[in-house]
C-alpha cells in the first residue's frame, strides 16, 4: 500500500507542475478587440525581429521608423528624445567591433490622452533595440509588440480616466541608456505614477512577474486582482522579488523604481539558449509566452488606468500565486502567526503520535538530523553535478561561460532534479540500508568531483564535512516510531528555518513557512484519524499535501533553478527538503528498492550531466 501511495503521490506532484508550467495557447486575429491576441502581436515581431537591430545600426533605424508609424497608427502622436550615450555604452559598443561616434540613444513616445489629465499617468515600456547578434525577438521585441497590441485593446475597450504613456526605450542593452534619458530629462518624466515594464531572457516559458517598486503590499494587490482576468492568470512570488533586488542584474524597470515609482516588471526566461542569442527569431518564439506576458501587461495597464489612486508604497507584501489561479498575500508579521500555528499543530501531531507508537524525542532528532544531512548533500551533489555539465565551478565571471551554461541550463535543470531525487530516497529510506559508508562515499565523490572540475569551494567544503558527520553517525535500527520521528524532525527542521528566515527576510520566509504549516497540520489531522498508519485513510492526508503542496513547490523550484540554478545549483535544496518532509509517512518502511532507485536516479544524473555538454 505504501508504495502504491509513495508513488502515486510523487508523480501526481510532478504531474501538476509541469501542468502548471506550461503557456497559455495563443489567442487567434480573430479573438475580439478587447482581448489580448498574440497573433496579432505576432505580427509586430516578425517587423521588429527580422534581423538584428542594434543601436547605431541601419536596421535600428528602420525599426524605429516601423514603430514611429504603428504608434501614428494607434493615435499616439509619437515623439523622439534623444540622449547622449554613457561611457560604458560607448566602450561596449567598441568592444564588440562597432563605431560609437555620433550615435545617440534615441526613445520613442507616445501619448493615449486619459480623461483626466490630471491624474497621474501610467507607462508601459519595453526597449526596440537588441544586441548586434540576435534579431531579440523576444528581448525585446515580444516586449514592444505586446504594448502596440495592449493599446490596441485598451482603446477597444473605450480608453481610460488616465494618461497612457506609451515608452519605447533605446540602449537598454548597452547601459540603460534610454530609460536613463527619460527619467532624468523627459518633460513627462514627472507625470508618471506607475510603470509597467516588459522584458525577457529566452524565447519561452511563463512569464513571470519578478520585480515591484518598494514596499510594494498595494501593487501585489491591483496585480492580484487585474490579473484574474489574464489569459492563464498570474505568476509571480515575493521571493522572486526579494532575491532579484539583491543580484547585480538591471533592466529599464530599475532606473523608474530608483525613482521609487509604483509599478511591475514581467518577463519570461525559458528556452534560456534563445537569449541574445542568433536562434532568438519570431520562429522560434513561444507565442504562448507573447500571451501570457501581453495579457498580464494589457490587464495591469488596465486596471491602474482606471484606478481611482495609484499603488502608494506602504510596506511589501508576502504573496505568491497557487497554480497560476489567484494570489495569496498577506503583511510580513503574519508570518509569525502562521509558524505559531505550524508549531501548535505540530505539537498536537507529536502527542497523537506518542500515544499510538510510543513517539520518543530522540526519534524526531534524528529526523531532523536527516533533514540537514540532505541540505548540506544537495550543496555538494548539486555542485558536483553543474561542474560535470559545465566548464567552470565558480561563479559564471565572463560572458561566454554565461551564454554557455543558459544553453545547457535546461539539461542541467534534470540532472540537478535527479541529483535531488536520488537524496530525497535516500533520506526517506535508502540512507539507514545504505549503511554509514555508502552515504558517505557519495558525498566524499561528490566533493571530490566538485573540487576537481570546479576549484576549491569553502561553503561546499563545510557543507561536506556537516554531511560526512551525519552521514557516519552510527544508523539505527527501524523503531515503530521511526515514521513519525522522521515525519516530524523534518516538520520542525523547516519550521525553525521559516522562523530564521522570517526574522531576517519575511518576504521570502513564505516558501517554508506554508509548507511547513500545512505539513504540520496534515500531521495533526493524521494523528486524529489513525495516528498507528495503518489504513488508506490515515495516509490521505500525507497523499493530498504532497500531491498538492509537492506540485507547487515543484513550480517554485523550476523558477529558483531557471534564476539561480547555474550558480547556486544547491539552492534547491530546501525543496528537497520539503518535498521529503510531505513524502516522509509514505515511504515504505521495508526492502531496498529505494536504495536501488536512489543510485539510479543518482547515475542518471552523473549521466545527463555529462550529456550536457554535447549542447552547443
Amino acid at each position: 500500500m505504501r508504495w502504491v501511495l509513495f508513488l502515486a503521490s510523487l508523480v501526481a506532484a510532478l504531474g501538476l507542475a509541469v501542468l502548471t508550467a506550461q503557456t497559455p495557447k495563443p489567442l487567434p486575429a480573430s479573438t475580439p478587440a478587447v482581448q489580448f491576441s498574440a497573433a496579432r502581436a505576432m505580427m509586430d515581431v516578425n517587423r521588429i525581429a527580422r534581423a538584428p537591430h542594434p543601436v547605431g545600426s541601419a536596421e535600428h533605424r528602420q525599426v524605429q521608423t516601423y514603430l514611429g508609424q504603428r504608434l501614428t497608427a494607434l493615435g499616439l502622436q509619437p515623439s523622439l528624445q534623444t540622449g547622449s550615450l554613457s561611457p560604458a555604452a560607448v566602450a561596449r559598443i567598441e568592444r564588440e567591433g562597432g563605431n560609437a561616434g555620433g550615435v545617440q540613444a534615441v526613445n520613442i513616445v507616445g501619448v493615449l490622452p486619459g480623461r483626466d489629465p490630471g491624474l497621474p499617468a501610467v507607462a508601459l515600456m519595453a526597449h526596440y533595440d537588441s544586441v548586434p547578434n540576435s534579431p531579440g525577438a523576444a528581448d525585446d521585441a515580444t516586449g514592444v509588440a505586446a504594448i502596440l497590441e495592449a493599446v490596441r485593446a485598451i482603446k477597444a475597450r473605450g480608453g481610460a480616466e488616465r494618461t497612457l504613456v506609451v515608452l519605447f526605450t533605446d540602449a537598454e542593452e548597452l547601459n540603460l541608456d534610454g530609460a536613463r534619458a527619460f527619467f532624468s530629462e523627459h518633460p513627462l518624466r514627472d507625470d508618471i505614477g506607475a510603470v509597467i515594464n516588459l522584458e525577457a531572457r529566452g524565447g519561452g516559458g511563463r512569464a513571470m512577474m519578478f520585480e515591484t517598486g518598494p514596499d510594494n503590499a498595494q501593487t501585489i494587490a491591483r496585480y492580484a486582482q487585474a490579473t484574474q482576468r489574464a489569459t492563464s492568470g498570474p505568476s509571480s512570488n515575493a521571493l522572486a522579488i526579494f532575491v532579484y533586488r539583491l543580484m547585480p542584474n538591471g533592466t529599464d524597470f530599475t532606473v523608474a523604481a530608483d525613482r521609487r515609482l509604483a509599478g511591475i516588471n514581467l518577463a519570461f526566461i525559458g528556452r534560456p539558449a534563445q537569449y541574445h542569442s542568433p536562434s532568438s527569431t519570431p520562429q522560434s518564439l513561444d507565442q504562448g509566452s507573447v500571451q501570457h506576458i501581453g495579457s498580464q501587461a494589457l490587464e495591469m495597464a488596465d486596471d491602474l488606468l482606471g484606478a481611482p489612486t495609484l499603488p502608494q508604497a506602504t510596506q511589501n507584501a508576502v504573496y505568491a500565486d497557487v497554480f497560476g489561479l489567484f494570489v495569496v498575500q498577506h503583511s510580513p508579521a503574519i508570518g509569525w502567526v502562521l509558524l505559531t500555528v505550524g508549531v501548535l499543530a505540530t505539537a498536537f501531531a507529536a502527542w497523537g503520535a506518542r500515544h499510538a507508537t510510543g513517539l520518543r524525542a530522540t526519534s524526531v532528532v534524528r529526523g531532523a538530523a536527516d533533514g540537514l544531512w540532505l541540505l548540506a548533500s544537495a550543496v555538494v551533489v548539486g555542485q558536483a553535478v553543474r561542474v560535470l555539465a559545465g566548464p567552470i565551478g565558480r561563479r559564471v565571471d565572463s560572458a561566454d561561460l554565461y551564454y554557455t551554461l543558459l544553453r545547457r541550463l535546461p539539461v542541467l535543470e534534470i540532472a540537478v532534479a535527479l541529483a535531488m531525487l536520488a537524496l530525497v530516497l535516500m533520506l526517506t529510506a535508502g540512507r539507514r540500508l545504505m549503511g554509514r559508508w555508502g552515504a558517505a562515499g557519495v558525498i566524499l565523490a561528490a566533493f571530490a568531483i566538485a573540487a576537481a572540475l570546479g576549484g576549491f569551494s569553502l561553503p561546499v567544503l563545510g557543507a561536506t564535512v556537516i554531511a560526512l558527520a551525519l552521514s557516519l553517525a552510527r544508523p539505527k535500527p527501524q523503531d515503530a516510531d521511526a515514521v513519525w520521528g522522521g515525519w516530524l524532525g523534518l516538520i520542525i527542521l523547516v519550521l525553525i528555518l521559516g522562523g530564521g528566515v522570517q526574522a531576517v527576510a519575511p518576504e521570502a520566509a513564505f516558501l517554508l513557512l506554508w509548507p511547513g504549516l500545512i505539513a504540520a497540520l496534515a500531521a495533526a489531522l493524521t494523528a486524529v484519524i489513525g495516528a498507528r498508519l495503518g489504513s488508506w485513510a490515515s495516509f490521505a492526508p500525507a497523499v493530498v499535501t504532497t500531491s498538492l503542496v509537492g506540485g507547487w513547490l515543484l513550480v517554485q523550484g523550476h523558477g529558483v533553478f531557471l534564476g539561480v540554478g547555474m550558480d547556486m545549483p544547491g539552492a534547491v535544496g530546501p525543496i528537497a527538503l520539503m518535498i521529503a518532509m510531505l513524502v516522509r509517512p509514505l515511504a515504505p518502511r521495508s526492502g531496498r528498492a529505494l536504495p536501488i532507485f536512489a543510485a539510479a536516479s543518482l547515475t542518471l544524473a552523473v549521466a545527463v550531466a555529462v550529456g550536457a555538454r554535447l549542447v552547443a
